[in-house]
């Protein structure tokens, strides 16, 4: 059993109450507490030692990305980060100063964020460290944007660039909230997600909340110096499949239709200048994801990370 074949199990006859918007199944969960503006997003996402870290990183990039994931959560429902809480798992031998420095970068994120931490709780775990984070954010009611909205035809986008995030990237990417707020703002966006477990697993999830297929280009894949990189070092990976299956690239995918992509593309450079923007293909009627290459099109059958397989 993977991990999604997991989730699925556990997700089934989960209670709810009539706070609930939108529950499991999505990057936030949508809960409304009667605000007349707003609703609210709640998302927990956890670091693990020896999965997503290790001791001999810096611990202020650790604490960064701790937090960073959770924010891309949020940007993914085009919401506002508000509040967060910490829990730390940690063993017998830790470092305090070590610690603190990871709560060193965890703040300076938060406050760039006007993130308020207002708490969470300690506890012991053998042998690993463990950190993880809940957020509370807000998002304008009728604005936020799921992963469900897909349609046949539109554009499918992806912001940045892919592959190879273990190079550097998984530790120092920045949410990408400013940027999924203004495509709100300026644009009808149809589904969103963000980048955590790679292009093939990420566009599943919104393809399976749609009832939709899609088709890729492969020529027309953002993938990264770094992807190209280790390639060389290791041929058997080659940097498309990179860009299709790395984790951790923490970036925005999204579709709108085809009839706005032109002009989406043309005000983005206006706004976003240094950041890149790809369309990388469309949605399509049916299931799954057909890939365009040089031999022709083909079923994509690679996923994206998995914890477990």
């Amino acid at each position: 059993m993977n991990e999604f074949e997991l989730i699925a199990r556990l997700s089934r006859g989960l209670p709810g109450n009539s706070t609930v918007v939108t529950g499991c199944g999505d990057d936030c969960a949508v809960l409304d507490f009667g605000h007349p503006e707003n609703l609210f997003l709640f998302k927990t996402d956890a670091v693990v030692e020896g999965v997503h870290f290790t001791r001999e990183m810096a611990p202020e990039k650790i604490g960064r990305k701790a937090l960073a994931r959770c924010l891309s959560d949020i940007a993914a429902m085009a919401g506002t980060p508000a509040a967060a809480l910490i829990t730390l798992g940690l063993p017998e031998d830790f470092n305090a100063g070590f610690i603190e420095k990871i709560y060193d970068g965890l703040n300076a994120l938060a406050r760039k964020h006007q993130v308020a931490v207002v708490g969470g709780e300690t506890t012991a775990n053998p042998g690993r460290i463990f950190i993880s984070v809940a957020v509370l954010g807000t998002v304008a009611r009728g604005k936020q944007v799921l992963r469900s909205g897909a349609r046949p035809g539109d554009a499918i986008f992806v912001t940045g660039e892919l592959g190879g995030s273990i190079s550097e990237k998984h530790l120092e990417f920045e949410p990408r909230i400013a940027e999924a707020q203004w495509l709100a703002r300026h644009f009808s966006i149809h589904a969103m997600a963000d980048l955590s477990d790679g292009l093939a697993g990420d566009l599943r999830h919104i393809l399976r909340s749609s009832g939709v297929g899609a088709e890729i280009l492969t020529t027309a894949l953002p993938v990264s110096r770094a992807a190209k990189l280790q390639a060389r070092k290791n041929p058997a990976k080659s940097p498309v499949a990179a860009a299709l299956t790395d984790g951790e690239d923490f970036e925005l995918l999204f579709t709108v239709a085809g009839g706005d992509a032109v002009k989406l593309l043309d005000a983005w450079k206006k706004q976003f200048p240094k950041l890149k923007l790809s369309c990388i293909g469309k949605i399509a009627a049916g299931a799954g994801i057909v890939i365009r290459d040089k031999s022709g099109p083909h079923s994509l059958d690679a996923h994206g990370y998995l914890h477990f397989a």
